[in-house]
């Protein structure tokens, strides 16, 4: 199985093959989650193993957002991630995910997942404002993405 740091560095050498050397770690963070979802929509299983939690701005890996932290970009290299530790399967979700999503801005990214049951279901009654640990399940990402594809 990947690593998020994997997968991270699958979207950093994507992106900039793309044009776009320095992504944004907010942005990141929305398509690493994306990818995670749709992967676990399509193929049933999750690309890595890492909660992902509901925070203020939308889905977050807590150990991807450590190892960044502090930082507005990152580019492809930073996390030292395996981009070929992904599978042939994996790297065509991403791809799709890239294809729907890479070219949103990062605010645009977090008004969507805000407005998603994942999200909205780990949050529970919280403000939007107010922080939170909650983990998104996978089943409930499963769940809601195969239910609008």
């Amino acid at each position: 199985m990947a690593t998020v740091f994997d997968l991270a560095e699958y979207i950093l050498e994507k992106r900039a093959e793309m044009g776009e050397e320095n992504v944004s770690t907010l942005k990141l963070q929305k398509l690493v989650y994306y990818s995670q979802a749709w992967n676990l929509a399509w193929d049933e299983k999750p690309i890595f193993d890492n909660d992902i939690e509901a925070w203020i701005n939308g889905p977050v890996v807590k150990d991807l957002y450590y190892h960044h932290q502090g930082l507005l970009t990152v580019s492809a290299g930073f996390f030292k991630g395996n981009s070929n530790a992904l599978s042939v399967d994996e790297k065509e979700t991403v791809d799709a995910v890239l294809e729907a999503y890479g070219d949103l801005d990062p605010y645009s990214l977090v008004s969507l997942t805000h407005e998603e049951r994942p999200w909205l279901d780990a949050r529970g009654d919280l403000p939007k404002t107010a922080r939170s640990n909650n983990v998104i399940t996978q089943e409930s990402m499963r769940d809601f993405y195969v239910s609008i594809q």
